[in-house]
């Protein structure tokens, strides 16, 4: 390849987005990845977990090795697209597709990178890595987790890892996410004893219980905040008693909440808190209180310093702005990552991710690509 010649990364953008990978099929895309890296000297290997396809490639054999990482798995694209959702399509400069922001955008811009640093600059000094996944969207059980405790126990080491999310906000390049919240879904489920209004000293009302231990547990301030995180937050998110007549007094009742806490608090202890407080409120007025995990992720956070420093600069050559280093927003397979190396997210705009319509400006992924390969270049300098 010609040394001036930069691969493009939006015809690999295009194949990958015409593979309808929903959580947690593969349909394909696994297939154009790894084809794509062996091309470039890639080792491959395919890592199966479950129904879960995954992805390793390294080129290279000695340390530091840097990791590329993210998800081929999209969301169902629902109804009402002007355009099939996995056609691809580019209209106006623009991208449309089912992950053209989330993410499979930025794994080819990822490839491309690749390939234009070592068209420029040779072998790396060290080794550079690609984890993919088909279970990012979904349970994330037997994806990003199981490849890394495999990859662990083999004695395979990522010493650094980008991942692709879409992080950006106003323009792209403006947000690098250096951590994120932890997450925790509790449902509490109050069992009462049924009866007629009118007779209320017969019965006990299990929506009296919950509304209390509900109140108690919104009382609280969980925190002022952590070093790079907001104070956490806790949010019911749904109260459901099914009782279609006015003049009964239910069986039961329950409700979901969500917290999302930073690294002040773990998963476990914030459960076990609710638990104590909506048994405490049970027990004062005769009922019986359930509660139960519906899922949990733990927040993670890197401190800024030399690699938080190289991705800075990198946008800064490549979009012309200074990022903010942030811990807002969902959770990501960063999460999991955190535990074997140093990790953050940078993407395109999140903008219309898992929406109709899901969108990003071509020249966005060719400006990403420019910065991944940017962000090589620094890393093996």
């Amino acid at each position: 390849m010609d040394a001036h010649t930069l691969t493009d990364p939006i015809p690999l953008a295009q194949a990958l987005m015409r593979c309808a990978s929903v959580t947690p099929i593969e349909a394909g895309a696994m297939d154009v990845a790894e084809q794509a890296l062996a091309k470039l000297g890639f080792r491959t290997r395919r890592m199966k977990f479950g129904a879960v396809d995954n992805l390793y490639a390294r080129l290279g054999d000695t340390q530091p090795n840097f990791c590329f990482a993210g998800h081929l798995d999209v969301v169902p694209p629902g109804e009402g697209w002007t355009s099939d959702p996995f056609a691809a399509e580019i209209r106006g400069g623009n991208l449309y597709g089912r992950g053209a922001t989330d993410m499979k955008t930025a794994i080819a811009a990822m490839i491309a990178a690749t390939e234009n640093y070592l068209n420029k600059n040779g072998a790396p000094k060290g080794s550079i890595s690609f984890l993919l996944t088909c279970d990012e969207e979904g349970p994330a059980v037997d994806g990003t987790k199981a490849v890394l405790e495999a990859l662990a126990m083999e004695g395979e080491k990522i010493d650094h890892c980008l991942v692709g999310e879409p992080t950006s906000e106003e323009r792209v390049g403006d947000v690098i996410k250096n951590g994120r919240r932890g997450s925790l879904n509790v449902v509490i489920t109050m069992e009462g004893k049924q009866g007629h209004v009118a007779y209320p000293q017969r019965a006990v009302n299990p929506v009296t219980a919950l509304v209390e231990a509900l109140a108690a547990i919104k009382a609280r301030r969980l925190d002022e905040g952590a070093p790079g995180f907001d104070p956490s937050n806790l949010e019911v998110t749904s109260i459901d008693v099914g009782n279609a007549a006015h003049n009964v007094i239910p069986q039961r009742a329950s409700a979901k909440l969500n917290i999302r806490f930073n690294t002040n608090h773990t998963g476990d202890a914030l459960f076990a808190w609710i638990k104590q407080t909506a048994e405490a409120a049970a027990a004062r007025l005769g009922a019986n209180a359930a509660c139960a995990i519906a899922s949990q992720s733990v927040p993670f956070y890197t401190d800024p310093g030399p690699f938080t420093s190289m991705l800075v600069e990198s946008v800064r050559e490549s979009f012309g702005i200074t990022p903010a280093l942030t811990t807002t927003g969902g959770t990501s397979d960063a999460r999991y990552i955190r535990n074997y190396a140093q990790v953050a997210e940078l993407g395109l705009r999140n903008a219309t991710a898992h929406m109709v319509d899901e969108h990003c400006a071509v020249e966005d992924v060719r400006t990403l690509a420019r910065c991944y390969e940017a962000v090589l270049r620094r890393y093996f300098a």
